[in-house]
């Protein structure tokens, strides 16, 4: 089956009208349905993106006949659920992260994707951003020798506002939200894609500007989740990463990614929370100075205007597409969900119990 004949329905219509929505039907599939929890929003969605029908109960538009896959771009809260009453029902299952709410339902649905047999994948887009992929065929190919010491950092300045900002998930704990799972997952996910499973954990969650405003009370209460982190992960290789993240930096000043090894460095640098697609790698090795490496043309995305993630997005939906020809889960699959949820489980009981956790 082309990419053309596949149907696919979306649930949730924040990022997933924004990004889900655009890159399916830019890599040839036919969105059928959409859901959200408000009808009015759903319908507006679904006119805009001239999608035929709408849903709020999202056991609905999993039972439809007429649906090759689910993308679930909810709140981690329900992904859960909903990949397993998806996977249950025959569809192949596109899951935004973060994953899940914590370790034990992450293996859940590690456990119901491999015995569905279908084609189960994460939203770890940013494995495609060129500065990303470059860095793995780089360090693949040996570039800095033995790895030693990779630091992230990441400052950001979303919640200094003048005011308490609204109060969305992404203060709630019940539902999934924290800097650690918004964005530190994406971090993870590629420490491990680049040097293997973490062994050691230790960490730290704050919340620098915790007060928000609850929208149906006017109250403003206290967030329940993290805007600001910090971990060091120990690799079975025996080099090690730390990173530390704010939501609540003044000024805003974009991220960097250094790797050490015992014969060079690699830096990466990009002026917001994401990849950029015209990211640039930097490098030096054995002594020489510091310079930018020339990007490989395989790695060179074209710009997709929409929304700076599309361009990344498209080739996950791309991946997504290959799995179900091949009968396969490329990475990032269900089995990556749950090992970088490990580690995010991981530092949090970090931060809890003051002491660096072994992973198994």
């Amino acid at each position: 089956m082309t990419a053309k004949n596949r149907r696919v329905g979306v649930i949730g219509l924040g990022f997933g009208a924004q990004v889900y929505i655009p890159a399916f039907r830019s890599e040839g599939w036919e969105v059928v349905a959409v859901c959200a929890r408000h009808r009015e929003k759903a319908e507006q969605v679904a006119a805009d993106a001239k999608v035929r029908d709408v849903h709020t109960d999202p056991q609905e538009l999993i039972g439809r006949s007429d649906l090759e896959a689910v993308a679930i771009a909810t709140p981690p809260g329900g992904h859960h659920s909903l990949a397993i009453a998806a996977l249950k029902a025959g569809k192949h299952v596109l899951c935004e992260k973060p994953f899940a709410l914590d370790e034990k339902q992450a293996a859940a649905m590690r456990d119901a994707a491999n015995a569905s047999g279908l084609t189960a994948m994460v939203g770890h887009e940013f494995r495609h951003a060129p500065q990303r992929a470059y860095i793995k065929q780089l360090l693949d190919e040996g570039y800095v020798g033995r790895f030693q010491l990779c630091t992230l950092e990441l400052f950001l300045d979303r919640y200094v506002t003048r005011e308490p900002r609204a109060r969305t998930w992404l203060a709630s704990e019940a539902d999934g939200g924290g800097l650690l799972g918004a964005l530190g997952s994406h971090y993870i996910d590629g420490l491990r894609h680049w040097f293997g499973e973490a062994r050691t954990v230790s960490g730290h969650l704050q919340a620098l500007r915790p007060e928000v405003k609850d929208a149906a009370t006017g109250k403003v209460v206290q967030s329940e989740t993290d805007d600001t982190f910090f971990f060091r992960l120990g690799f079975g290789n025996g080099g090690t990463a730390t990173m530390i993240a704010s939501f609540a930096a003044t000024p805003a000043r974009g991220a960097r990614i250094a790797i050490m090894g015992d014969r060079g460095t690699l830096i990466a640098e990009q002026p917001g929370p994401n990849p950029v697609d015209t990211g640039v790698v930097i490098g030096s090795r054995d002594g020489k100075p510091l310079a930018p490496l020339p990007m490989p043309s395989r790695y060179t995305l074209s710009t997709d205007d929409r929304d700076p993630r599309l361009a990344c997005f498209r080739q996950l939906v791309r991946d997504f597409g290959r799995g179900i020809d091949e009968g396969t889960s490329p990475s990032p699959n269900f089995t990556d969900g749950w090992r970088c949820q490990q580690v995010m489980d991981a530092v949090r009981r970090s931060s809890r119990e003051g002491r660096t956790v072994t992973i198994d």
